[in-house]
């Protein structure tokens, strides 16, 4: 979601919509139903949106875009004007040079007015200060965004290419070159640009053919299986806005085309959304540079190792000189980190934990003598939740609120003030960008509170019957998946 402040002239905001409008009609192949329109929803904080101007049925298709027509390093006229092999730069760096190139081409590229309608500036996490960082001070997010490897990475594989070949990449801003310390930080803001785009609006387009493995590229990085992809942007399934709840249209590919259609009956008047998955809203907020409370409910909490290891007594978290980690890493089983999901409700502490993290913290509950049994054994112990368990993941959680420089309570009474001034007219950029932080903060931390109860609860019921009683773990169901989850890479 966008805001005015987001895109270039926004005064001639209508024009560029309209510009954009002509050059798709224009295009061959084509085609967009009469009852969806591009509606300016700047006073939403939300860009540009789709909307229905009449009732649409189920499976009826809102526009189709030929795959000649998607912005891909496949259509692009780049990869025939350079020496240089662009599928050995991966999909993402392949597709942010020729976004550059594009680009730079002006009105002489294909996509010109298809870029006059995407963002120019980005509230994602790439793009803070380090003071705005700092309000997110004890979230694993943090650690994620990956700007100086991304920046490795375009200074190794994207700026060789472009400065020897200046006819094909001229410099902006009146630079001569792109060489020396200005000019390299002009190449870096446009390729951070590209990449931003990429990360906030590019599709995987599948392929008949079977894609080699790439190298992964850090910074604009989602998942391992996304990254075997080529990606494009498809211009108009771009415009729709994400939501988790209303998520009523899906983007389908076919042989020669992609074809955007309703997934539920839409009423007239309502925004078409697109979903980007249960994620997590500091995800939401690093990818996609918003936060919006329906993805609430798929927020989750870290647990790094370190504070696990400091809970439970260990002077540091080196696997070589702890044996308790190095039995759980030699069973492939340890992480950095481990993820726990916001609890719903009537879950039990033991059925929300990883079975990863519950193995580890049983091992940490080892004397010498059992440690060396299990390991004897050459297997993993029973992942069972018992007193000793909760006991060390109570202080680990301790542990990490204490990371947070604010309180649950704090944090609501800012939002409250935030919100206030939100009425009478949209926040400023720094102060928008506090105020997605403070819900994303808060969210992690109402999830360490409900933890901290369920434990609480837990001990009671130990106590009452019997400190060695241990809890079990819901063999099959819903929370298998949850329970196996990991630190997802950034």
């Amino acid at each position: 979601m966008s805001s005015t402040a987001h895109f270039p002239n926004p005064n001639d905001f209508q024009n560029q919509t309209d510009q954009f409008l002509n050059w798709l009609s224009g295009s061959s192949g084509v085609k967009v139903n009469p009852k969806i329109h591009i509606a300016d929803l700047r006073s939403q904080a939300a860009g540009r949106g789709v909307v229905a101007q009449a009732d649409i049925l189920e499976g009826e298709e809102l526009f189709t875009i030929p795959r000649e027509l998607v912005l891909s390093t496949q259509n692009s006229k780049l990869k025939d004007l350079l020496s240089h092999d662009l599928e050995e730069l991966g999909p993402w760096m392949s597709l942010m040079l020729v976004m550059v190139y594009e680009y730079l081409l002006g009105d002489q590229s294909t996509w010109a007015e298809y870029f006059k309608v995407l963002p120019r500036k980005f509230d994602t996490l790439m793009f803070w200060t380090a003071s705005e960082l700092q309000e997110l001070q004890g979230s694993a997010i943090v650690d994620k965004i990956g700007k100086q490897s991304a920046d490795e990475s375009i200074l190794e594989m994207i700026a060789p290419i472009v400065r020897n070949n200046p006819t094909l990449f001229p410099p902006t801003n009146g630079l001569s070159s792109y060489d020396g310390d200005v000019g390299t930080q002009s190449l870096l803001s446009l390729a951070h640009m590209m990449g931003s785009l990429i990360m906030a609006y590019a599709f995987d387009i599948e392929k008949s053919e079977h894609e080699g493995e790439d190298e992964g590229e850090s910074g604009y990085m989602t998942d391992e299986d996304e990254e075997q992809l080529p990606k494009g942007m498809v211009p108009l399934a771009d415009l729709l806005n994400a939501d988790a709840d209303r998520n009523n249209a899906r983007l389908f590919q076919e042989e020669d085309s992609l074809v955007m259609k309703a997934i539920k009956p839409i009423s007239h008047g309502n925004e078409i959304f697109n979903d980007y998955g249960e994620i997590p809203r500091a995800d939401l907020l690093r990818r996609y540079g918003y936060v919006t409370e329906n993805y609430a409910v798929y927020d989750v909490i870290e647990m790094p190792l370190e504070l696990i290891c400091k809970a439970a007594g260990l002077e540091n978290a080196d696997v070589e000189n702890q044996t308790s980690l190095q039995f759980i890493e030699d069973l492939e089983l340890l992480d950095d980190g481990y993820v726990i999901p916001r609890p719903s409700e009537g879950n039990s502490v033991a059925n929300i934990l990883p079975d990863e993290l519950v193995l580890l913290l049983k091992a940490l509950t080892f004397s010498p003598t059992q440690l060396k049994q299990q390991i004897s054994k050459n297997k993993p112990p029973k992942a069972s939740f018992g007193h000793a368990e909760a006991v060390i993941l109570s202080k680990a959680i301790q542990l990490l609120q204490a990371q947070y420089a604010t309180t649950v309570a704090q944090d609501k009474e800012l939002l409250a003030q935030l919100g206030q001034s939100e009425t009478s007219s949209l926040l400023e950029e720094s102060t928008r960008r506090r105020k997605m932080a403070i819900q994303v903060r808060l969210g992690e931390k109402e999830i360490l509170h409900i933890l901290s109860t369920l434990l609480n609860d837990y001990a009671t019921d130990s106590t009452q019957n019997g400190e060695g009683s241990t809890s079990k773990r819901t063999a099959n169901g819903e929370n298998d998946a949850l329970r196996r989850s990991k630190v997802p890479k950034p």
